[in-house]
């Protein structure tokens, strides 16, 4: 054999091999050099696709002939990124310190819903949500620095606000005007600033209540004690107590009326204690489930000294009102001042 003839079975030898190696000859698409393979489009479809192989091959893709083996360790792979990818998602989320007292409302009045956040002085970045349980839509929403009510429930137009010129230094109290009887439940005072998120419930707890006034009762038969006040709700109790007699049960010699007021919901409440005696303080403590008020009252020879007290349950609030009326011109018993009027 010569070495023109041995050469040419060579170069057709090794053409023959080159075309069941990258399948040239049966569609393929051309590439320098000659070489080309056939494969699968991932993420799309199972149609062929042809693409040029490098010139030193190395097989970098998943073996797809294993069956669901390839697939499901590229899902595995996958579902390792998106876990790593919420983690730090997660990581970069910080949480901030909101703290709500549990507070009551006055019927008829304003009341105040306290909440109170880590301060931000960025107020463009602050968003204050209240929320109320079983109620759609937001009690009030405040971002970018003034009210957004697009979303406010109907039953809170037109009642509440913000301290806005107080949101930046971390007050996110709520004002809310004339409280009705059905504001009472549990509300979520929900923050967002630059520094992260956080969130508190307050329950909010609506009556009446009203501070005592306690008086001589002039209209009575015998030296009397009068306690009075105007507004109450749910009907509280009333109890009559003696600084020298802290043991006596006055109910026997005091008479409480509870009549309703003209919105048919609160009640002001008189109670009259009877048979009273000079240089002895008497108090008339009147309470319900959400407030507990206390008038005092003591007669001496020269004056009439007064003393009222009102205290929320469950609240750090109370309010205290004292006052004296002094007799200067003559020393008179008591039954003398029951003729003045």
């Amino acid at each position: 054999m010569g070495l023109e003839e041995h050469k040419g079975r060579s170069m057709k030898f090794l053409q023959s091999s080159h075309r069941k190696y990258t399948g040239v000859g049966k569609e393929t698409a051309k590439c320098p050099g000659g070489r080309a393979e056939t494969g699968l489009l991932w993420g799309l479809d199972h149609s062929e696709s042809h693409h040029c192989a490098p010139d030193i091959w190395t097989d970098t893709t998943p073996d797809m002939s294993s069956g669901d083996g390839g697939i499901i360790s590229i899902i595995i792979v996958l579902a390792g990124a998106i876990a790593l990818i919420i983690g730090f998602g997660i990581s970069g989320t910080h949480s901030i310190s909101v703290t709500t007292l549990t507070s009551a409302g006055n019927i008829g009045e304003d009341g105040i819903l306290s909440c109170t956040f880590e301060p931000d002085i960025k107020l463009s970045d602050i968003v204050i949500q209240w929320l109320k349980e079983g109620v759609m839509g937001f009690v009030h929403e405040f971002k970018e620095g003034k009210d957004d009510l697009s979303d406010q429930n109907e039953m809170f137009r037109g009642r509440t606000a913000v301290f806005a010129d107080q949101v930046r230094v971390g007050n996110a109290s709520l004002r809310l005007k004339n409280v009705q009887l059905t504001d009472a439940g549990t509300y979520k005072c929900y923050i967002i600033t630059s520094k992260g998120k956080g969130n508190a419930n307050l329950e909010y707890k609506t009556g009446a209540f009203s501070i005592p006034e306690m008086d001589v009762d002039y209209n009575a038969s015998s030296e009397s004690f009068r306690c009075e006040a105007p507004r109450w709700f749910p009907q509280p109790t009333v109890v009559w107590t003696s600084q020298v007699d802290r043991r006596t049960n006055f109910s026997e010699v005091s008479n409480t009326s509870f009549e309703l007021n003209s919105e048919n919901v609160t009640m002001k409440v008189v109670s009259v204690l009877y048979n009273v005696t000079i240089n002895n303080t008497y108090s008339c403590m009147i309470e319900n489930n959400i407030a507990k008020a206390t008038g005092d009252i003591k007669v001496t020879d020269s004056e009439i000294r007064r003393r009222s007290h009102l205290e929320l349950l469950d609240s750090k609030a109370s309010l205290c009102v004292s006052s004296f009326f002094a007799i200067g011109w003559v020393l008179l018993p008591l039954s003398s001042y029951l003729v003045l009027k």
